[in-house]
């Protein structure tokens, strides 16, 4: 495993979408999510010893929401509000000062970037985060989206490619030049 991030006091690491329905078994799998867990729980731990904020963002939908595909939505059932696949991986490190961020709760929204909606940029930028540090699942769908909001909220962006993975490998380079070019720093 490669060494972790060397953080900061005002850095922010933001853990998107570790749960159990993104990972392997789960009802919108991503191939690789379960090995992802060990190499994010050393990020959580550096970034803690550090005195980094982290946070996790995660999926918490209502029963029928709009982006399932019964409603028309372009996904599976996945992540529903109290369900196992909504519960975060059961070996990630999330101590209790780690903030638990929900997104996409409302019936007719989708929210792929833990920043939609949730008010997480007005939030890190009252506790003087000036960086923040992305990985999780997945890289093309919600990791993607955080990143170039991160990007648009104005703070210096990294995202920690190594520890995120894409439902679509073939578009990691397309979203990894977006990404780049809206400003983010992209750690391979």
């Amino acid at each position: 495993m490669k060494t972790p991030t060397t953080y900061h006091h005002n850095d922010a690491l933001l853990v998107v979408d570790m749960q159990n329905d993104f990972c392997e078994g789960g009802a919108l799998a991503i191939d690789g999510g379960n090995a992802l867990v060990p190499g994010i729980n050393a990020e959580i731990g550096a970034a803690r010893d550090a005195g980094a904020m982290v946070v996790a963002s995660r999926d918490w939908h209502p029963v029928d929401h709009v982006s399932f595909d019964h409603r028309g939505g372009p996904w599976p059932v996945h992540c529903v509000q109290d369900t196992p696949g909504a519960a975060f991986h059961p070996e990630l490190t999330l101590p209790n000062e780690v903030i638990r961020l929900s997104k996409a709760t409302a019936f007719n929204a989708d929210a792929y970037s833990a920043f939609d909606g949730t008010g997480l940029g007005e939030y890190l930028r009252e506790k003087g985060v000036e960086r923040v540090v992305i990985c999780g699942l997945a890289l093309d769908v919600c990791v993607h989206a955080t990143v170039l909001a991160a990007c648009r909220e104005g703070f210096n962006t990294v995202l920690l490619e190594s520890l995120s993975a894409a439902a679509d490998p073939e578009a990691i380079n397309g979203c990894r030049r977006e990404m780049q070019d809206a400003g983010a720093e992209v750690r391979t």
